[in-house]
């Protein structure tokens, strides 16, 4: 029951994660997406997130990790480019934004090199 909970948020969540990162502009206006509700949104979606990451820690595996490193990649993908093209941002966002991007990138990378073996070593060796 535990694992057919986790499965259908996952259904909930990446569909819906999916339909927000790729919002193209004619099926925004024709739901009528405002401003002022779209950060609600995204904000609890970070929120849910990083409950998910602070509870994931405390019995981390190789999918925890993968979904901590993929999540964190793809959040720099979309703050990165914003932060290098900033236009019509203020110095102060756009070097926020690059830090914010460098500190998950390093984290997802940590996270990658210290992911343990399949091995442990109080593993019996077979002979």
């Amino acid at each position: 029951m535990l694992r057919a909970s986790f499965w259908l948020t996952a259904l909930l969540f990446i569909p819906l994660g999916l339909l927000l990162y790729f919002l193209p502009p004619s099926l925004a206006a024709t739901l009528g997406v405002s401003p002022l509700w779209l950060p609600r949104v995204a904000g609890g979606l970070l929120l849910a997130w990083g409950a998910f990451q602070v509870a994931a820690g405390f019995a981390p595996d190789a999918v925890k990790v993968g979904g901590l490193a993929g999540g964190n990649l793809l959040t720099v993908a979309a703050l990165l480019p914003a932060a290098l093209r900033g236009d019509a941002l203020t110095p102060a966002m756009r070097t926020l934004m690059l830090g914010l991007s460098g500190a998950l990138l390093l984290l997802a990378v940590v996270a990658l090199l210290s992911l343990p073996s399949r091995r442990s070593p109080s593993a019996k060796v077979e002979q």
